[in-house]
């Protein structure tokens, strides 16, 4: 297991554009959204022990947002020809058995997790209601092993400040996970293998 933080875009990035397949078929864009209160963009995917770590809190978690009016995505960018078990039709199948209420979508480009900057499964983006980014960072402290409830503490909390209008504390801890399956020559710039 390669671990690898969150790259941390700057606060105040605007919502970058997406236009992406999801499980269902339809194609699900970034303005989609733009009346949300709130945006979460969330990088996951199927195989991460660190998805599979969360996976249970994250549906609860996301429905918990939705019925608080954020609006929530799932990406898979995972080079699928080497991950199999990321392929588009096991995501529709994860989905399912993870009871993920959000829109599933599949970068195949990996385009829109190198326009994130996305460095790892999970990696989480949250947007105000102006689509400027608040949040970058972990869901919790909780890892495989460590013994730490999954409790969506962080995430939650920067979703409360942004629902009640306040600031979002800009002193924000990675998320850390497997690293994004790029594809052969594909890298970003800023990717190194650790």
């Amino acid at each position: 297991m390669a671990l690898t933080p969150s790259t941390m875009l700057p606060l105040g990035t605007k919502v970058p554009s997406f236009a992406l397949p999801a499980t269902d078929g339809t194609i699900v864009r970034d303005s989609d959204f733009a009346a949300a209160t709130a945006f979460l963009v969330m990088f996951i995917c199927n195989h991460c022990p660190y998805v599979k770590h969360i996976r249970d809190g994250l549906a609860v978690m996301a429905r918990d947002f939705a019925n608080q009016g954020v609006a929530v995505v799932g990406i898979m960018s995972n080079n699928a020809a080497q991950y199999p078990d990321d392929r588009p039709e096991m995501m529709k199948v994860e989905k399912q058995d993870a009871g993920w209420d959000f829109p599933y979508l599949y970068d195949e480009s990996q385009d829109v997790a190198k326009a994130y900057h996305a460095a790892c499964t999970p990696d989480f983006f949250l947007f105000d209601g102006a689509h400027k980014l608040v949040y970058r960072g972990q869901m919790d402290d909780s890892r495989p092993g460590n013994n730490q409830p999954v409790t969506g503490r962080d995430l939650r909390a920067a979703v409360g400040k942004v629902l009640a209008n306040e600031a979002v504390d800009a002193a924000q801890k990675p998320s850390i996970g497997c690293n994004i399956k790029w594809k052969p020559g594909n890298e970003p710039g800023w990717f190194s293998r650790r």
